[in-house]
């Protein structure tokens, strides 16, 4: 019998079929080896240019994240302050600073997730989670205290978001005023 299973015969094809070398185990493993080595290549040749080489991708790269990190950061800032004066004249001045450490809460994350995503790429392999222990503490401080509300906290934690939905939204909407194109 000449079936393709059979380890006694072997089928007959085509040279131009069959590549060059049989399919072993080595050869095998050597794919994702090499797959390996051509990413940490990649990723050298990206660290050389970024650290002042030939190409100046990197830096515009860099330079277009930390306006976005700005800009985020100035967006954050400026609904925090309407909302804070919103909350301070419809509800109490109470709820408002409740929301206002909630709100620096949010920027503190901000930055610190800001700090972790720039050292992705050097020296660090994953996000860590660090920056949500801020949350937690201060979550976990307001329910504690009676004069602290978790709920306006949490809302103004939130307001970062707010910032980034904006941002995408004017950019999505409006590319021509992002100043890229």
């Amino acid at each position: 019998m000449n079936s393709p299973n059979s380890s006694q015969e072997t089928p007959s094809v085509p040279s131009e079929a069959v590549a060059a070398e049989p399919v072993t185990a080595e050869s095998v493993t050597a794919e994702p080896v090499a797959s390996e080595t051509a990413t940490a290549t990649t990723a050298n040749a990206n660290a050389e240019t970024s650290a002042g080489g030939v190409s100046a991708t990197p830096n515009q790269s860099m330079q277009e994240y930390y306006q976005l990190q700005q800009e985020l950061l100035r967006g954050t800032l400026i609904i925090s302050v309407v909302i804070f004066v919103a909350v301070w004249i419809f509800y109490s001045l109470n709820i408002a600073l409740n929301y206002f450490i909630g709100a620096c809460t949010g920027v503190v994350y901000l930055k610190m997730l800001a700090r972790n995503v720039e050292q992705l790429g050097r020296e660090k392999k994953r996000l860590g989670r660090t920056q949500l222990a801020v949350l937690v503490v201060v979550i976990v401080i307001a329910s504690r205290v009676d004069q602290l509300q978790v709920l306006p906290i949490f809302l103004g934690f939130l307001t970062y978001k707010a910032a980034v939905i904006f941002y995408m939204l004017r950019t999505t909407l409006l590319p021509e005023s992002s100043g890229r194109s």
